[in-house]
């Protein structure tokens, strides 16, 4: 297993919006039968899926193509670190967006799990994405406040009664993202990891865009497939398959030609 998986706490819904202090953990999950601690295991078999005809060829990259993904990369191999002022910073900011009208008590608080942290300490979950996680969670709650906020506080549809924890299903959507475009590879091996260093090449924040678009689009099939927190491995295959699906379409020329992008501005 990789080391940077992690592992996933269930959140039980009591009502419509973001119930405080209502977050559960593996030993408060009130009977629940099976493990809480089941998404970084899945995550194996969810994103390490590669067919054998993919790995025996590569794709040849434009310099520019070249640059822009060793530039995400080397975003991807920053991890996140709590002594570093900026990543200390950054946390505050993800605090002040998703919540701006409660004050943060520290950067270790019991506070953290109303966002769906496994505990009071976020930087213990970023092992499972790295710095980049967090900054994937920032650009979506700077450009999509409204969208951001309705998953945060799963203000939309029909929920389940245990629903998914927000801030750690974003790390482990960052870590699929990783995975299904191949970003770790020197070049890469699959049509759909190089039909994305097309769109990196022109924008530069394609990563983020396509993180934004895979949370909202997770969301839609957790809610049409009516599931709860033990299928939550199951969703997201759902997602992985349906972005791989539509980044192929042959009249998709930007990122906001997917399909999937028109539920940002639902």
């Amino acid at each position: 297993m990789d080391d940077r998986e992690g592992s996933f706490v269930a959140v039980r819904r009591i009502s419509q919006g973001l119930e405080r202090g209502r977050v559960y953990n593996s030993s408060s999950a009130e009977g629940v039968p099976g493990s809480a601690a089941w998404l970084g295991r899945g995550l194996s078999c969810v994103c390490a899926q590669r067919r054998d005809s993919d790995t025996n060829s590569t794709f040849d990259l434009t310099p520019a193509q070249e640059e822009c993904l060793q530039s995400l990369q080397n975003r991807i191999d920053v991890a996140y670190d709590s002594t570093i002022p900026l990543h200390q910073e950054a946390l505050r900011d993800l605090w002040k967006l998703a919540f701006p009208e409660e004050e943060l008590h520290g950067l270790i608080s019991e506070q953290w799990k109303e966002m769906g942290w496994q505990g009071k300490d976020p930087s213990t979950d970023f092992r499972g994405g790295g710095f980049i996680s967090l900054e994937n969670l920032l650009y979506f709650a700077r450009n999509f406040q409204k969208s951001f906020q309705d998953l945060l506080r799963k203000q939309v549809g029909d929920r389940s009664v245990w629903e998914y924890p927000f801030a750690v299903a974003g790390i482990n959507l960052t870590f699929m993202l990783i995975q299904m475009l191949d970003l770790e590879a020197v070049k890469p091996r699959t049509v759909v990891g190089a039909t994305f260093l097309k769109f990196l090449s022109e924008n530069e924040s394609a990563f983020d865009l396509l993180y934004c678009i895979a949370f909202k689009l997770m969301d839609q099939q957790w809610l049409s497939m009516r599931a709860s927190y033990m299928e939550f491995n199951t969703v997201m295959k759902s997602t992985r398959r349906q972005l791989e699906r539509e980044l192929m379409l042959e009249d998709i020329m930007h990122l906001e030609d997917l399909p999937s992008y028109a539920l940002l501005s639902q």
